[in-house]
């Protein structure tokens, strides 16, 4: 019997992590065995026996024992690869691993560019001279705007985050001073011209500099969507896959912009989002330095891209690392739910309302 590889996963609360563990599982790989943790104790992850052979309550990443018990657990059950899911934490371990070492092998990039990737204002600024960066400006929550630089409507958001943190399509003063008032936690904002295309994804695997992996998607709605005035939860439960090279030639450009100013090379998982402009170009609103919630759609699409990142890693005597963009049936579509497994089908097999007559 194989002895299996003790594999790290954090933040097991949130959809990522279940959706990662669930696309090895489905692949049939027994290979890898998980341990969880979250620092949340409703967590849901801390309590699927299924998924994880052992979970474990921590400190949150800003804390100073979080490093001492994840060390604990990594030393206890032999781990040897961490999949960092939360943003919050990814930025914590490329700190580590820079300074200090990690306790364990992660793949994941140096921290100045990391830190630059997940912070919109600092990202946009850096790439404001591409002509895939939309026309934006910046401003503090609860301050007056003194000079507005795009004309209504304009899309808001928090500077820092995801899932849609802060967003809301603005159309006046009074709509925008309202907004901030019902957010005071967003300390500052990014306002972006109004891009009224399609909700677009690319998710591109990186092994020092080089891609390995690249597949795209389009969100089309969200699970949830009724709850956020913006629509947009940041958990897709309607997507279509589609195959745009352009997304990752895009992704690319950009990803690598921001590397080569710290001289360093992309390592891990990175998922650029785009959205279209009114002449259907893409223009992106940010880069997270992480997988996403509905990687196993695309994994059950036949893109099972973590497998790839752990394969990558660990499994290097079979990988090939060979560049591949997955590409898929034209028409392939995905549904998802919250605790349901994602289906995959082709658009025109979708139920139409119609009455069968005997």
């Amino acid at each position: 019997m194989t002895k299996k590889i003790n594999i790290l996963v954090t933040g097991v609360g949130g959809p990522t992590p279940r959706s990662f563990v669930r696309s090895i599982f489905d692949a049939g790989n027994d290979t890898y065995s998980f341990i969880g943790v979250d620092a949340d104790p409703l967590a849901i992850g801390l309590y699927d026996s299924f998924s994880y052979s052992k979970t474990y309550l921590v400190p949150k990443a800003n804390d100073e024992q979080y490093w001492v018990e994840i060390t604990k657990i990594i030393d206890r059950h032999h781990i040897e690869f961490a999949v960092v899911l939360p943003e919050v934490e990814v930025v914590a371990w490329s700190k580590r691993k820079e300074r200090e070492g990690l306790p364990c092998e992660a793949f994941i990039s140096s921290y100045s560019p990391t830190e630059t990737l997940v912070d919109k204002k600092r990202l946009h600024g850096m790439l404001k001279d591409k002509q895939y960066i939309p026309n934006y400006f910046t401003f503090l929550n609860g301050h007056s705007i003194k000079e507005r630089f795009l004309d209504y409507p304009f899309w808001v958001r928090g500077t820092i985050g995801s899932s849609g943190l802060g967003s809301l399509k603005i159309n006046s003063d009074k709509e925008l001073e309202e907004w901030m008032q019902i957010n005071p936690l967003i300390k500052e904002f990014i306002a972006s011209e109004f891009l009224p295309g399609r909700n677009l994804a690319c998710k591109v695997i990186y092994m020092n500099g080089e891609i390995l992996r690249s597949a795209c998607a389009e969100r089309v709605t969200y699970i949830m969507s009724k709850i956020a005035p913006s629509g947009i939860t940041g958990n897709t439960s309607f997507g279509r896959m589609i195959n745009d090279k352009n997304l990752v030639r895009i992704a690319d450009d950009a990803i690598f912009s921001v590397f080569s100013r710290y001289e360093s090379k992309p390592n891990g998982i990175f998922t650029v989002d785009f959205k279209e402009n009114a002449q259907g170009q893409p223009m992106i609103t940010e880069i997270n330095v992480r997988f996403v919630a509905f990687i196993s759609s695309l994994a059950k699409a036949g893109a099972n891209l973590p497998l790839d990142y752990l394969e990558a890693n660990l499994n290097p005597n079979n990988y090939s690392y060979a560049y591949k963009h997955y590409e898929f049936p034209e028409g392939t579509i995905f549904l998802r739910d919250v605790d349901e497994k994602p289906v995959v089908m082709n658009e025109k097999d979708l139920l139409a309302l119609g009455y069968n007559h005997a």
